[in-house]
């Protein structure tokens, strides 16, 4: 029979977690074939770990994954994948801003369509400030610009993958994944669906600015050459404009018409421009030689501490 698994990371979700178990649990017993749910503990300080525990030793279809520490949201949804066996999964958070009730909906249009990834598109993002929405909306439209590959527009980790995909996905050995790029680029049929995006249950959010810039950067260097093309370019133009003013200067000594004591101003305008220039390019290089230490290194992305309701044959070291 054909088996579909719910990847769930989780980090301090104690005041939506069985709220969320619940509703999920009561969707997937409608379902006509195997189902389970994995649930990552991306190292929670909070109550979620013993909560995950307790849920999986009353509930036999639910594992769980405990991280060693915080690893991050990418990591432990690339965890859930790599120790998944079904023929299809959904990578949903648990905060319910996913709703679990479109779990059926989500699976039928793969089923119909014959799709290896189902992406869910947000028509609306209910409980999101103006400024996240704005932000959002300008990362995805110039990330694309950006990108070699072409991005679906409005789109989060919320999507079904099934089985040739997660088995493309377990091969791709780069450590920081930014996973909905990743999907997008290993191909195959790939089919929107849209849904209204719900307002967080509880708690509060787990990516702040902070790591929605981490992550948007993360997103154009792995995905992009283009700001090292941005730099030459920026370089190129502040050397023309460095000839023109040369030229000037020179002319103006030669006809009369420049003072050079009387210039100072200039001098300090265009000192700091060619400083930022440069800084500007030596922080590109910085990023993409950031990325090309941390690849070099080859630590694990994430370390599992333990591991509850799992096949001991399934390999925790992807």
């Amino acid at each position: 029979m054909k088996k579909i698994a719910i990847i769930i990371p989780c980090y301090n979700e104690e005041l939506v977690l069985n709220d969320s178990y619940q509703r999920t649990h009561q969707v997937l017993s409608t379902l006509d074939i195997c189902t389970e749910i994995i649930y990552i503990n991306d190292g929670s300080s909070d109550q979620t770990p013993a909560m995950l525990d307790q849920i999986a030793a009353t509930d036999p279809t639910v594992k769980v994954i405990h991280f060693s520490r915080n690893f991050g949201h990418q990591p432990a949804v690339t965890a859930g994948i790599h120790h998944c066996d079904a023929d299809w999964a959904i990578i949903m958070d648990v905060d319910m801003q996913d709703p679990p009730e479109l779990i059926p909906e989500i699976l039928a249009k793969a089923i119909e369509e014959q799709a290896h990834v189902v992406y869910c598109v947000r028509k609306t993002r209910d409980g999101e400030s103006w400024f996240k929405r704005l932000t959002a909306k300008m990362f995805y439209r110039t990330i694309n610009r950006m990108s070699e590959v072409a991005f679906p527009l409005d789109t989060g980790d919320f999507r079904l993958i099934d089985r040739k995909v997660m088995d493309a996905f377990g091969s791709l050995k780069e450590r920081g994944k930014y996973i909905r790029g990743l999907i997008s680029w290993i191909g195959f049929k790939q089919v929107p669906f849209h849904y209204n995006r719900a307002a967080r249950l509880a708690g509060e959010t787990k990516y702040p600015l902070r790591k929605m810039i981490s992550l948007a950067s993360k997103a154009m260097l792995y995905f992009s050459k283009k700001p090292l093309y941005l730099s030459i370019n920026l370089g190129f133009f502040a050397f023309l404009i460095g000839i023109i003013l040369a030229v000037w200067s020179i002319m103006g000594k030669v006809l009369g018409y420049s003072n050079a004591e009387s210039g100072w101003t200039s001098i300090i305008i265009i000192v700091i421009f060619f400083g930022g220039v440069q800084l500007v390019t030596i922080g590109v290089l910085g990023q993409y030689i950031g990325i090309l230490f941390d690849e070099v290194k080859a630590r694990p992305e994430y370390i599992v501490e333990s591991k509850t309701n799992f096949d001991e044959k399934i390999d925790a070291s992807k």
